[in-house]
């Protein structure tokens, strides 16, 4: 097992957990959720950070629990099977240089997209903007700095690349599953060059240590980052 910690064994999943997971991230979340409960969460709270960080604790609890409904219970299998684990202690300075290396990818994709006209804000950004509070951006690192980065790298790496990673190897899995993650943040097309280097630099993480939880602190760092900067903008 050279380069890696963890075998990638086959696992007993088949295409119906695949495609039923899929579905419910490209047609129920997509849907209902992003366009139904959220416009819903809009008006109810007048504020589109507020709601947008509503719209991703739903998105978090559905996606876990199908996780949990679709691929782990039928199973019997524990969270460990989506890479919910421990990982070696000599990652953490892999960690910091894989966060460095994030970092400096999305600048140099966010400079070249520049040219195009093209910059990573959104509503919610706009919002953090606009009011700038110590409330809302307490708020915006528990949204996208805690919340987002736990069901994200479950979902995304732990499903998803583990299921592709055993069937059509390392770079095929690295390159689908992160497709597939800039996919799901539609309608953002803005900030997709991003979430593109940023799902490989998450599957490599998990690819290297056999645990999600690197990715979680390296998506939760940046994701963080990117809050604080935007507050100050």
């Amino acid at each position: 097992m050279k380069g890696t910690v963890i075998e990638w064994k086959r696992d007993e999943w088949t295409w119906r957990e695949f495609a039923a997971l899929l579905a419910l991230e490209f047609f129920f979340v997509m849907v209902a959720v992003k366009y139904g409960m959220q416009s819903i969460y809009e008006e109810w709270l007048g504020n589109t950070l507020y709601s947008g960080t509503l719209t991703g604790a739903t998105i978090a609890i559905v996606l876990l629990a199908g996780v949990y409904v679709v691929a782990l219970r039928p199973k019997r299998a524990s969270w460990e099977e989506v890479g919910l684990k421990r990982f070696p202690a000599k990652a953490w300075w892999k960690i910091l240089l894989w966060l460095l290396v994030l970092i400096a990818g999305s600048v140099a994709v966010v400079y070249l997209t520049s040219f195009f006209g093209n910059t990573v804000d959104n509503s919610k950004t706009e919002s953090l903007k606009q009011n700038a509070s110590l409330v809302a951006v307490l708020i915006g690192i528990v949204s996208a700095g805690i919340v987002s980065p736990v069901y994200e790298e479950i979902f995304y790496r732990g499903f998803m690349y583990r299921w592709l990673r055993t069937r059509m190897g390392r770079m095929g899995a690295i390159a689908v599953s992160s497709l597939i993650f800039t996919l799901a943040h539609y309608p953002t097309l803005n900030a997709m060059p991003v979430n593109f280097v940023s799902g490989i630099v998450f599957a490599w993480a998990y690819e290297r240590t056999g645990s999600v939880i690197p990715g979680m602190i390296i998506h939760g760092a940046f994701n963080t980052i990117a809050v604080l900067l935007t507050a100050m903008s």
